[in-house]
């Protein structure tokens, strides 16, 4: 006779194994053991890797709040040297320069000056990722208490920072408008180059972008593809910001700024492309296939759907979009990070057919879908 309330069979062994593994006098076996003691050891580093992760990012965050890779870019300096421009005591500098070299940002030579690494120097280089790392300190205050954070029973910061996401009468003050507007400019430069790597738009002849913020992918597209006519549709709080980043970029005369909410306004229907970068995973999934249903609405038949963001790794979890992207979207407290397959049923639900996912040349940066109007 089964016993209802035993687990299945199927996880006894792992469950087994779970429990010798965590004896202490099976850990101190292993210890001594030549051979396993090497991998005990190594399961050990990779756990206080994890413990003194946070650690790590908050020397990151220390280094850029004091601008020392982008003083590194002219030579190398002494820990004194840093300590003077930054208003620090060269001990309390040097200790900082040394975690910078423990996580690959600096390295210490032998006339004890430091050196900005490969890292380093492209830690100044990548367009806005100082500035996203900055950013982050609303999101590390809202990550001290992740239990309350998973209850949902707080405000938080990010929800402050982003307040387009609940729709527009969250995003009127046009100082707010620009801080996001451009931190998502800065961020997008390497998500619209691995999107349109990934996706090619050379049959396209309209392309609209639906909540691209002040036009950092359209500008990226619209110089790989010089015929494309190009149409950005965005909250109109939005298009001042848009309107000045598309006259730096020389493209004036080539982009269309529609201002709109795509909650409550519908979209033109003069695009044969849609594309929705970094959208869906900041809304509810009612949102979502509200929108997709516009789009779809809006495209004509066998009009193309590009979605491009990081997505969950389904049922096989991904190390960063698992956890970064899911914990600081559920910061915002509006969206979540899905899989691929949660997307394509949404989009499936919406009325898209040939749904696709292409490779893209780094995950973490954004993974896409295509679809088509049926």
């Amino acid at each position: 006779m089964t016993d209802i309330g035993s687990p299945p069979s199927r996880f006894w062994p792992t469950n087994w194994l779970a429990r010798l593994v965590a004896r202490p006098s099976f850990q101190d076996w292993v210890n001594r053991t030549p051979g396993l003691s090497r991998i005990a050891r190594k399961d050990g580093a990779e756990l206080f890797d994890i413990v003194q992760g946070f650690v790590r990012a908050q020397t990151l965050f220390a280094l850029v709040q004091l601008d020392i890779p982008r003083q590194l870019m002219t030579g190398p300096q002494s820990a004194a040297s840093l300590g003077a421009q930054s208003g620090m005591t060269e001990q309390r500098m040097a200790l900082l320069l040394k975690a910078a070299a423990g996580i690959g940002i600096v390295k210490l030579r032998r006339d004890n000056a430091f050196a900005l690494t490969r890292q380093g120097a492209a830690l100044v280089g990548v367009p806005g990722l100082q500035d996203m790392i900055l950013h982050h300190g609303a999101f590390y205050r809202d990550m001290a208490d992740p239990v309350g954070l998973l209850n949902g029973d707080r405000e938080t910061e990010l929800s402050a920072f982003w307040p387009y996401v609940f729709g527009a009468g969250g995003a009127t003050d046009p100082e707010v408008t620009d801080r996001y507007s451009n931190l998502m400019a800065e961020t997008q430069a390497m998500v619209a180059r691995d999107t349109l790597q990934a996706v090619s738009l050379k049959d396209v002849s309209c392309l609209m972008d639906v909540g691209g913020g002040s036009g950092a992918f359209l500008i990226e597209a619209g110089q790989q593809n010089t015929d494309m006519d190009l149409i950005l549709f965005d909250l109109p709080v939005v298009m001042e910001s848009a309107k000045r980043r598309v006259a730096s970029a020389g493209m004036t005369n080539r982009i269309t700024l529609a201002g709109g909410s795509f909650r409550d306004d519908p979209l033109p229907d003069i695009a044969d492309a849609i594309s929705l970068v970094r959208v869906l995973y900041d809304h509810s999934d009612d949102t979502v296939l509200a929108l997709l249903q516009s789009v779809h609405e809006a495209l004509p038949p066998g009009g193309r759907l590009i979605i491009s963001e990081p997505m969950s790794g389904g049922d096989a979890p991904d190390p960063i979009t698992d956890v970064y992207f899911a914990f600081y979207t559920l910061a915002m407290r509006t969206g979540r990070t899905r899989s691929s397959a949660e997307i394509a049923e949404l989009v499936k639900a919406a009325g898209f057919n040939n749904i696709e996912t292409p490779r893209t040349p780094r995950s973490f940066v954004t993974s896409v879908l295509t679809a088509n109007r049926s």
